[in-house]
């Protein structure tokens, strides 16, 4: 059975209605991104860090998956598909896939600010006060600026052994999520689905761009491979 490596970005969950995490300014939803992803600022003002992810759980907990969400859960009846997402939401699970890894955390779970093996479910909302089963206080489970990327080496792992590449929704800037294409195998088919294409097919010889958006380019990739 074929591996397909699917890796997805903001553009994956916009149409749900999930805001892009980062601006073109640089800023998270109007803050300073050291001041609500970093462990500096988590230093500086829980509280206000604790907010900006409340906002982002409850925001989380009223959308849907979309079209592609739903057209990425097709791919696992024919082939061996795994789902790399930037993404710290769960519509990828939501939507019925089975094998997802998330390289930047997850908003739906919480880890303790010491012991970083302490990590549970979370749906409500995180303050002060809240701790782990050891006494320290919880904290978003997200990898923020600064961070290690823990799940980094099993992505590269699993990136290297694709037999087909998808990459959609994102700018291909953020590293090191970026730099997994560089592990796949030569000649490995490439799929890139975004509106605003970073890329250009001439960089790579079996790069096909779809420019249209997830609900759209992932339908389209969906339909021709599985045939």
């Amino acid at each position: 059975m074929k591996k397909i490596v699917i890796l997805t970005g903001a553009g994956m969950s916009a149409e749900s209605g999930i805001q892009t995490f980062r601006d073109a300014d640089g800023l998270l939803e109007g803050h300073n991104i050291m001041e609500v992803a970093s462990p500096i600022g988590w230093e500086n003002n829980k509280n206000l860090v604790l907010d900006f992810y409340n906002k982002r759980r409850a925001q989380l907990l009223e959308v849907k998956p979309n079209k592609g969400h739903k057209a990425l859960v097709l791919l696992e009846k024919k082939f061996e598909t795994t789902i790399v997402t930037q993404n710290v939401d769960n519509l990828h699970e939501c939507a019925g896939s089975k094998n997802v890894l998330h390289l930047h955390g997850e908003l739906l779970k919480v880890r303790s600010s010491i012991n970083e093996n302490l990590v549970y479910d979370w749906k409500k909302d995180l303050k002060i006060g809240d701790v782990c089963a050891e006494n320290h206080q919880l904290r978003p489970h997200i990898v923020w600026f600064g961070e290690a990327v823990p799940m980094l080496d099993k992505a590269i792992e699993i990136t290297s052994k694709a037999d087909i590449l998808i990459i959609i929704g994102t700018s291909m800037q953020v590293y090191p999520a970026a730099s997994l294409i560089n592990f796949i195998k030569p000649n490995t088919p490439i799929y890139f689905i975004d509106p605003k294409p970073s890329m250009e097919e001439s960089q790579y010889s079996n790069l096909t761009i779809i420019a249209e958006k997830a609900s759209i380019g992932v339908v389209k990739v969906v339909n021709e491979l599985i045939g």
